[in-house]
């Protein structure tokens, strides 16, 4: 065993020791070979032809360079209807998620308030109440009751514009 472990050790050494000083010789031979040769002459620029100019008369023609009324759609009226999600409010853990990923387990009633238990789509389990949020639309736990977590989402119908979306996750086995 000892025998076949000397020759295991042994054996890439030799055969490292056959790339020797030759090979590398050559090589450096083959780099000075090359360094030394004349260099070949840069090929000229190619010449560049003059451009015509003119001078544009536009004449009873629109100016290319103003938008056309007549061309540009009317811009939309968007009403501020008040409706906007906030900004500034801290995501919750659960808004990382589609509410379609989501999925309630059940619910649990302590010190009277009703919890909905919610998996996501990695298993991880969650509790939410009404007041939390979920899901990437804003949307708001309204209401929880035994089968259903009811939420009010808000979306937008136009830039600018928002209106509410009801939605809700049923109870699943």
């Amino acid at each position: 065993m000892t025998r076949h472990l000397s020759l295991f050790v042994l054996l890439p050494s030799l055969l490292l020791g056959g790339c020797g000083d030759d090979e590398m010789s050559k090589l450096q031979d083959y780099v000075r070979e090359i360094k030394a040769r004349p260099p070949k002459p840069v090929d000229p620029l190619p010449e560049i032809k003059p451009v015509e100019t003119f001078v544009y008369e536009p004449g009873d023609r629109r100016d290319p360079f103003v938008p056309d009324a007549q061309a540009m759609p009317p811009e939309p009226v968007v009403e501020d209807n008040g409706l906007a999600p906030n900004p500034n409010r801290r995501k919750e853990d659960l808004e990382q998620f589609p509410l379609d990923s989501l999925r309630m387990v059940g619910t649990l009633d302590q010190d009277n308030i009703r919890w909905g238990l919610i998996r996501n789509n990695e298993g991880i389990l969650y509790r939410v109440k009404a007041g939390n949020y979920m899901g990437t639309n804003n949307g708001q736990i309204t209401s929880i009751d035994e089968t259903t977590i009811h939420v009010t989402e808000i979306v937008s119908d136009a830039p600018g514009r928002w209106r509410e979306r009801p939605a809700s996750l049923a109870l699943t086995q």
